[in-house]
Parts: C-alpha cells; structure tokens; sequence
C-alpha cells in the first residue's frame, strides 16, 4: 500500500476524509479487489491514528464495499458479477420508466435535460478524452434522466445504485471504441426523448445499459486471468 498522506485542520472530518479516501482507492483500483490488509497499513500509509480508519472501513464494511474476519484482517470485497447483474437489473427497471415520463413532459421547461443536450449532442472532436472524466459524466446523464422525470425518490435510489456500481463501471471506458460508442448512444437516446418516440427511447436505454455492462463483465474477465487483480 502506497503512502497518501491526510491532512485536515480539523480532527471533526478526519473519519470522513480517510473514508472518501478508501473509497476512492477502492473505486481507483489502487486497492484492489481481494486485497487483504491491516487498519495498521493503513494508518501508516495515511499517516493518521487507527481510530478514524477504523470508522472509515466499519462504515464501508456496511455499504459493501469491505469484509473483515477476526483472523485474517480486513479485505477489499472480491468482485461478484451475480451482484453486479442484479444491480444493473435494477437500474434498467428505474431507467426505462424514468424515459418514458420524459417523453411526457414539456422539455423546454427542463434544465437537466438543456444541460444534457449541451454535453452530448456535440462533434467528435468535442468528446471528452480524459477516462475519468469521461465516467464520470456518463454516469451524471444516467443520474440527470432520472432528476429530470420528477421523482425524488426514485432519483435518490438510483444514485446509490449508481455508486455501488462505480466500481466497475469506470472500466468500461478503458476501451478507446466504448468512448465513441457511448456518445453516439447517448446520442440515440436523447434524440428519441425529444421526439417523444417512447418505446424507440426505452428500447435505446435498455440496450446500451446491456452493452455496457457486458463489455464490464469482459474486460473484468480479461483482468483477472491476467491476474491483475490479484
């Protein structure tokens, strides 16, 4: 484990630096699925005392994110692909209602789908390069149709579903044709929504959220038998 020295100016927020922090390695793959470890590395490697990286990881233990056994320490969660399917499962059910109550309402009054149009409906070269970056706001326009139909609550479901598969979702860009693939499906997507084409849209969303996931689920497989995880 690499050291990544913490610093704050205030001792309040240490245990929710120290946690965004290991989450964001986890999310980064600098700590790696199945990867075991000690609150002591850690500590070390963050240089800060063991009591805020032991809230840290207790919180992450309940989202999901790590496992600890009383001999063997803690562990990044190896991936799972029956939970990852299921989550993507739920997140085609959100999705396609979410599409078909946008190609209901008035779009001119919507400010989410005006700051998508902006975002997407762009040149080639227009297209973000920056990986990251780039899985980031794919995974905004997903989050932003769900806003922009007018359910909170569904909205708040969905971005924690959303986060819970960040993990792997961000792989999907490590392929230069997925970058150029996903445009043009958003593309698809966005121009069916405002032609109000509802089926044609639900279809579209339906479709590209499979393909990412499966071109995941590939590219996952190919890390692990290069033993990249591991």
């Amino acid at each position: 484990m690499k050291e990544a020295k913490i610093t704050t100016k205030s001792s309040d927020n240490l245990s929710e630096l120290v946690y965004q922090r290991i989450k964001n390695d986890i999310f980064d793959f600098k700590l790696m699925p199945g990867e075991r470890f000690t609150e002591s590395e850690v500590a070390k490697a963050y240089e800060v005392s063991r009591t805020p990286i032991r809230q840290a990881l207790y919180r992450l233990q309940q989202e999901g994110y790590v496992d600890v056994s009383f001999r063997s320490g803690w562990q990044i969660r190896p991936l799972n692909f029956r939970y990852y399917e299921e989550l993507y499962d739920v997140r085609i059910v959100l999705e396609k209602d979410s599409i078909r109550k946008l190609c209901q309402i008035d779009h001119h009054n919507s400010v989410e789908l005006s700051v998508l149009k902006d975002l997407w409906l762009v040149e080639p070269d227009a297209y973000l390069k920056d990986i990251k970056q780039l899985s980031q706001q794919d995974e905004d326009f997903h989050c932003a149709l769900v806003r922009a139909s007018g359910n909170n609550e569904m909205a708040r479901i969905h971005r924690d579903l959303s986060e819970r598969i960040r993990i792997i979702r961000r792989l999907d860009f490590s392929k230069d044709y997925r970058v150029e693939a996903t445009y043009q499906e958003h593309q698809k997507i966005l121009g069916f929504i405002f032609e109000r084409q509802t089926e044609q849209a639900i279809n579209a969303i339906e479709a590209h959220i499979m393909q990412s996931r499966d071109e995941v689920k590939k590219i996952t497989l190919q890390m692990l038998d290069s033993s990249q995880f591991y």
